[in-house]
């Protein structure tokens, strides 16, 4: 699927190049790397397996979907799921902004950019087919890397509160998406809290 451009590929750098200054860091196969990186990567290579025919802007606001998200810290905005909802706001804005910057350096021009910049603000999911896979994507991205440690970290969550996790992103995913989670290999104790939650 991968588009073989010189301005595809050097905005890919770009971002990883961006990517590469997160604090936080990760390991991976024993070695360690920055978190936003690795993320941006997970996201390319879920896009290949899922919609491997993906148009050049989807593949590159996949890659862009976390661009430095470290930036704006959680801490930043008040407690509670209005204050979450206000920083998933300002993250999703703060992307497009970047990612546009990025883009305009490796010499795109405004359509591109602009559609780049539209799903990555995350705009009319239900009625737009791309910006549904990307969410699709990025939920296939948690439940496949993010879930097992999110579960490890929030002990102090009962099993209700974890299904209804999974259950909110399960209602955000397409049909198609929710066939690719449940091929998801998971450990045990995950891959009961998914099924629970789709059963429900």
């Amino acid at each position: 699927m991968a588009v073989q451009n010189e301005r595809f590929q050097a905005a890919l750098e770009k971002f990883d190049a961006a990517n590469a200054e997160d604090p936080n860091m990760e390991t991976v196969d024993g070695k360690q790397a920055p978190s936003a990186q690795i993320y941006g990567h997970r996201m390319t290579e879920m896009l290949d397996r899922f919609a491997p025919d993906a148009s050049e802007e989807l593949q590159l606001a996949i890659r862009a979907q976390h661009l430095m998200r470290w930036v704006i810290p959680r801490s930043d905005f008040p407690d509670g799921l209005k204050g979450y909802n206000q920083w998933r706001r300002a993250q999703q804005l703060f992307h497009a902004e970047k990612a546009g910057e990025i883009l305009l350096e490796a010499g795109y021009e405004e359509p591109a950019i602009s559609r780049v910049q539209f799903l990555l603000r995350k705009e009319k999911r239900t009625t737009d087919a791309e910006a549904q896979t990307l969410e699709d994507v990025a939920s296939l991205v948690f439940i496949a890397h993010y879930f097992k440690p999110f579960v490890d970290k929030y002990t102090q969550y009962d099993e209700e509160k974890l299904v209804d996790i999974v259950q909110k992103t399960w209602r955000k995913m397409s049909p198609q998406a929710r066939e690719a989670a449940l091929k998801v290999s998971l450990p045990e104790r995950e891959q009961a809290l998914v099924v629970r939650a789709v059963s429900g």
